[in-house]
């Protein structure tokens, strides 16, 4: 099959730090490789992929320091990758979306007549500071239900109030192959990672290990610098790092990142929203880490209670989870990501839902931009 993604211009595939799109479109694309499929990837010229690479940009638009409401340098983007698409033979189109620019393919899907799918990494419709000034939310909108849609989880799909075509759920996957088989004697501090915001949890991770005598290593950064996020990070993160029960280890790389987790007794993921999916608890059961979080968002369909984790309902009952974790073989946690959350699992999936949009694909005569 000739398949073609089109990433967002922001940041390479794969990423070197953040970037769970990123993450998942490479993952994905060196399986489909794997599997015999010619595959082509439009991205960011600093991307690294066994995949024909059509580099409509020399790096991402962060390195760069572009910020992330130039929406025209993505609308230039996108309209070049659709352009390629159209003067080339495809079998499918896949397309990824995460940000307010990213809505500019709606409307330029439209007009394709090519099959395509577009996962939706996020959740529709996006806060109001990403949407393109161009052309109202309700514009774009608008033509979201033209476009056949993969959710990242049966929990992101039943969220989205707009009548949107979803196709097919396909959780993500991560290569197991680059990850470290599980330490089966690690250190006795707890685990915390992402991105220091409210919603996130690493200040109820400090108060879970706190009340339960546990060490907890934080490892994360600041990507929302404003007044609302440096004052929660100061008072409710800062000022609670000792050095000693809670440490700040900072940003870690990708090696970082799965030492870090190797080493943890647990991680905590103590969510305050209803996340669509949460890549950080895949990645820390594959390193046979157990993942104690919320039942919120997508961690039902991840973790299994008891088994590979806790599903916990408050903070205390996280407490009381931290208590039991050896209960939790991590061999056993790390065989449930290759069974349900590898690249090969991912790929099957997704090649079953295109042949599925292959099957009833057909193209419509719609205004561009009415």
């Amino acid at each position: 099959m000739k398949i073609v993604h089109i990433a967002p211009p922001w940041i390479a595939v794969p990423p070197r730090d953040y970037g769970g799109t990123e993450t998942v479109v490479h993952c994905l694309i060196e399986e489909q490789i794997a599997q015999g499929h010619d595959v082509t990837l439009i991205a960011a010229g600093d991307s690294q992929t066994s995949a024909h690479l059509i580099p409509l940009i020399q790096r991402g638009l962060r390195e760069d320091a572009v910020p992330w409401n130039d929406h025209q340098r993505e609308l230039a983007y996108l309209q070049q990758a659709i352009s390629f698409i159209q003067g080339h033979d495809f079998d499918i189109v896949h397309t990824h979306v995460s940000s307010g620019g990213d809505m500019f393919l709606f409307p330029l899907l439209a007009q394709l007549r090519v099959p395509h799918i577009t996962t939706l990494h996020s959740n529709l419709p996006f806060q109001p500071a990403e949407i393109p000034d161009e052309v109202s939310k309700e514009r774009f909108l608008r033509w979201a239900p033209q476009v056949p849609m993969v959710a990242i989880s049966e929990s992101a799909r039943q969220q989205q109030g707009l009548p949107l075509n979803f196709v097919g759920v396909v959780h993500h996957g991560l290569p197991l192959k680059d990850i470290p088989a599980p330490l089966m004697q690690p250190s006795d501090a707890f685990l915390w990672l992402g991105r220091f915001v409210p919603e996130k949890g690493p200040h109820l991770a400090i108060k879970a290990a706190q009340q339960a005598h546990k060490p907890l290593i934080l490892a994360g950064k600041i990507t929302q610098d404003t007044p609302r996020i440096q004052k929660y990070y100061r008072e409710e993160i800062e000022a609670q790092v000792d050095g000693q029960q809670i440490q700040n280890h900072g940003p870690a790389d990708f090696q970082e990142k799965q030492e870090l987790m190797r080493q943890a007794r647990g991680f905590l993921n103590p969510i305050e929203w209803e996340e669509p999916f949460g890549m950080v608890m895949i990645e820390a059961m594959a390193a046979g880490c157990p993942v104690i979080s919320f039942a919120r968002g997508a961690a039902p369909e991840i973790i299994r209670n008891g088994e590979t984790g806790f599903l916990v309902e408050t903070l205390d009952e996280m407490v009381q989870a931290m208590g039991r974790i050896d209960e939790i073989n991590r061999e056993t946690v790390r065989a449930h990501i290759q069974e349900s959350f590898s690249c090969e699992a991912m790929e099957r999936k997704y090649y079953a839902i295109y042949h599925k949009v292959i099957s009833i694909f057909q193209p419509e005569e719609l205004p561009f931009f009415e």
